[in-house]
């Protein structure tokens, strides 16, 4: 008799067992997502965040799924940053995505997103290959420097094709320069430095470096060395080739400043402040960043992982892991009218 009840114990508890088991997992109505910024007061990084938010709004409307974004400031230290992500991950985030203060130093982010198992999309400054290679649940959403850097050398050699009185400013028969370079440790600063003078080079642009300096993406850091050069090397300076639109914006500080109005100043992000000093003239080009596909691809990347979906076709990955963002060259007389010079 015992036996008997044992067995239909033991059956039971299978059956209850088996019915749990087939039992849906209940759809997220809602995700959570951690963002940490390299620096809350880069211009371009406050461009992808409106989009960034724009979109998680829209994304919420649309799909009834409530987003909630915790974007926080690394202020430019690691240590921070490293902190931020420990919280995020306290916090029950279900995705981070981390623009990194060191893109170098990315190796505790994901020690920490691997062992809580809280997928990662990094975003505009790229972590090494070795550190992207970890996991499958590492992504990487940017442009590509490369082409940003030849698509910036491209502008001055279409334009001296076509007039070259306009870059050889004093019929010298060669362009004097000076080059503005962001953080010395950035994967891009470092591209865009080599490409886009190379491509000026190949381009046939009969160029000459007068000298260059690290401004670490920052306007005012800009400024001040164009400051200087201008004071050492005055009537010299012909073009200012900029790693972004922040240091192109600086070096025309400097040269309003000056007075002087016949230097070409190129820049690279189309930022909002950039593209007004575009149509009014004062810069003569940069290479912008497809804004709303760049912060749509964040959103969309980091919906999905969170929420355990397939990720987005409309995305494709390069290697399963990073996408690049569509750019475009805008130069001075197409943004006057609003238009695009060339993809």
């Amino acid at each position: 008799m015992r036996g008997k009840k044992l067995l239909l114990l033991v059956g039971l508890t299978l059956i209850l067992t088996a019915c749990q088991g087939s039992q849906k997992e209940e759809p997220k109505t809602s995700i959570r997502i951690g963002i940490s910024l390299y620096r809350g007061d880069d211009t371009f990084i406050n461009n992808i965040r409106s989009v960034v938010e724009e979109k998680a709004k829209e994304y919420e409307r649309e799909s009834g799924i409530k987003v909630t974004l915790d974007i926080q400031d690394a202020k430019g230290s690691q240590n921070t940053q490293n902190s931020q992500v420990e919280r995020f991950i306290a916090l029950g985030c279900d995705v981070l995505c981390i623009n990194p203060v060191d893109r170098m130093d990315a190796s505790l982010i994901i020690d920490r997103a691997m062992t809580a198992g809280v997928p990662v999309v990094f975003f505009n400054r790229q972590p090494v290959e070795e550190d992207m290679n970890r996991w499958d649940r590492l992504y990487y959403i940017g442009v590509d420097a490369r082409e940003t850097a030849v698509l910036q050398g491209r502008m001055v050699v279409d334009l001296y094709r076509k007039q070259p009185d306009a870059v050889d400013r004093n019929g010298d028969g060669v362009v004097s320069y000076v080059l503005l370079e962001g953080e010395s440790s950035h994967q891009d600063s470092l591209i865009r430095t080599e490409w886009s003078i190379q491509t000026l080079k190949d381009g046939g642009v009969p160029i000459e470096k007068i000298t260059g300096g690290i401004a670490n993406w920052e306007r005012s850091q800009a400024s001040a060395l164009m400051e200087q050069w201008l004071l050492a090397c005055p009537d010299i300076i012909e073009l200012v080739v900029s790693n972004n639109d922040d240091m192109a914006l600086g070096a025309i500080d400097a040269l309003e400043r000056a007075g002087i109005a016949d230097v070409n100043v190129i820049g690279i992000d189309g930022t909002t402040p950039g593209m007004e000093a575009l149509k009014s003239g004062k810069l003569l080009g940069t290479v912008s960043a497809n804004k709303e596909l760049y912060g749509s691809a964040i959103v969309g990347l980091a919906v999905s992982c969170g929420l355990g979906e397939e990720l987005p076709e409309e995305y494709p990955l390069e290697e399963g892991t990073y996408y690049w963002t569509p750019q475009e060259i805008l130069v001075r007389d197409s943004a006057q009218g609003e238009g695009i010079e060339e993809n």
